[in-house]
């Protein structure tokens, strides 16, 4: 193996290593999510929800831009042998994000009240007070988790993720179960601010972890910095400023639009459901909590994966530019979309077979929202894509293609919403439809912006035709497998989990009929190599 396949493998390693602790992590997420929305029904979902989304907005004013832009630019200079620019991007970050991450808490803590009406929501007054402090700690941990991206390791980043939710996981059940049973008023309100501290006890876990892990590192670092040979320019605090804010204000531009499209939700279902007139305020807020407490969750669940892929992504392919090593860039666009729509396009297509047994399953209390599911599992698949591609086009350094490419989408959002949503028989599944209308749209100007930047059009029968074929059989084995358990055993818990597990089965007979696995993908997976050796003696590799 060559030393350029060798990057490439590694590459995939460390996506790898953080799609699993992505994947991890919001299987924790929703596992939460159940204890919690038993405590505080649709109703306070859409109370946590609107706070969070706020909560949102300023995280990405604070940090969204700086693991990327960081890893990239240490991964640039770390390929130069630039070692003391490395250090010096490193401490300009922290500077720059303590200061953002103070300031947007500040406004958050004193704004309060205000921000309740601007997003029409009273009721997320103390959710946003107690997820105030986060950002400043969400901020630091962004510099330490682009700075480790930077050295080519997910392995700290992935670590702190997990850490963070774990604590997130547990002090957010129990601090809505305490808010609910001590304080007075409001319990479903104090329940939902219960949910968002936990966030907060969390963020500050991964924080000591990723600390603990640049200490012990420590020596590792000094005894590469130790090679330097010097003969290059060392950069100012101010040049390094002005090449992070180049490289990070068009991130978090893109992600904040693509934000706004959450909170265009918010304003705009109220709003448009008033206008129906027959909804009460507790039923808009139980709407509005179906939308984000269940359709958002449960369908971002396999898109961690791509997000995962598209962080690992940036440094190296930024390195490998670095180095002029071209084919090696083109082979890890072709290497990333792949492994993003072989896991995105099957899961959208099991969503959209079995949503509304799997909700039954999931919220038996509460299983409401099966046809959120069935009408935007579609988007799972251009969320995807849309991100991929934006992570891709970044590690080019085509940072603000993704940004306008958001921005469109999030405009076709808006009239789509306004007529959809005020229909009775739609309400909020036009929601939903916006959604995948504007994560298409920003998805399909990517991909232009894509093969213009790169000369060469993706592997697109490897992306998007083979999964699609081997998921189309997938659907048909898991709705037959679920209608014969049911048959057998009236229990949809258990028809629906034995449904899934034919359904994998299926996906995979489905990508080897089709010769959709690729040897380059599958040398860098666990038992990889035990499955190539099955393909190439039935030949289908």
């Amino acid at each position: 193996m060559s030393k350029t396949e060798k990057k490439g493998v590694g590459f995939v390693k460390q996506a790898a290593i953080l799609a699993a602790a992505s994947l991890m992590v919001r299987v924790l997420g929703f596992l939460y999510r159940l204890p919690l929305t038993d405590m505080i029904g649709d109703e306070g979902n859409g109370i946590y929800s609107a706070g969070f989304y706020l909560y949102n907005m300023f995280l990405i004013m604070s940090s969204a831009g700086l693991p990327v832009a960081i890893s990239r630019m240490v991964a640039e200079k770390l390929a130069l042998g630039e070692y003391t620019n490395a250090k010096k991007i490193f401490r300009v970050s922290m500077i720059t994000a303590s200061a953002l991450g103070f300031v947007c808490m500040l406004i958050m803590l004193c704004f309060a009240s205000q921000f309740c009406m601007i997003i029409k929501s009273e009721r997320s007054f103390y959710c946003i007070l107690t997820l105030a402090p986060t950002v400043f700690i969400v901020s630091v941990m962004a510099v330490y988790r682009g700075y480790f991206q930077g050295f080519g390791t997910t392995v700290p980043t992935a670590m702190s993720q997990l850490i963070e939710q774990v604590f997130n996981a547990v002090f957010s059940v129990f601090m809505a179960w305490f808010l609910m049973k001590t304080m007075t008023g409001d319990k479903i309100a104090w329940g939902a601010a219960g949910g968002t501290a936990g966030t907060g006890i969390g963020a500050f876990a991964g924080l000591c972890t990723l600390f603990f892990a640049y200490y012990i590192t420590r020596g590792s670092r000094k005894r590469r910095f130790a090679k330097d040979e010097g003969g290059y320019d060392i950069e100012t605090g101010s040049q390094i400023l002005k090449n992070l804010l180049k490289i990070a204000v068009p991130v978090i531009t893109g992600t904040a639009i693509f934000s706004m499209t959450n909170l265009i939700d918010m304003a705009m279902v109220k709003d448009r459901l008033s206008a129906i007139g027959t909804y009460s305020d507790k039923e808009m807020d139980a709407l509005y909590g179906l939308l984000t407490g269940k359709y958002v969750t449960l369908t971002t669940l396999p898109v961690s994966i791509s997000t995962a892929i598209a962080t690992a992504v940036i440094p190296s392919i930024a390195s490998s530019l670095a180095l002029k090593q071209h084919k090696a860039v083109q082979a890890k666009v072709d290497t990333t979309l792949r492994l993003t729509m072989m896991i995105s396009i099957p899961a959208a297509v099991g969503l959209g077979v079995l949503g509304n047994q799997i909700l039954m399953m999931l919220f038996p209390n509460h299983p409401e929202g099966g046809t959120l599911l069935r009408v935007g599992a579609l988007s799972v698949i251009f969320l995807a894509l849309s991100q991929i591609s934006t992570g891709v086009l970044q590690g080019l350094g085509k940072v603000n293609a993704p940004a306008f490419n958001a921005l469109w989408g999030s405009l076709a959002k808006i009239p789509v919403n306004y007529f959809l949503i005020a229909i009775p028989k739609i309400n909020v599944v036009g929601a939903v439809i916006s959604t995948t209308v504007c994560y298409m749209i920003a998805s399909l100007l990517n991909f232009r912006a894509l093969v213009k930047a790169t000369k060469v059009a993706p592997d697109y029968v490897g992306m998007l035709v083979k999964p699609t074929v081997a998921s189309a059989v997938m659907g048909v084995v898991c709705w037959g497998a679920y209608k014969l358990f049911y048959m057998i055993l009236p229990s949809n818990t258990i028809a629906t989990l034995f449904a899934v597990i034919l359904a994998m089965f299926g996906y995979m007979a489905g990508m080897i009929a089709v010769k959709g696995f690729v040897r380059d993908d599958l040398q860098s997976v666990p038992m990889g190599g035990k499955l190539i050796r099955f393909l190439e003696k039935i030949n289908r590799i």
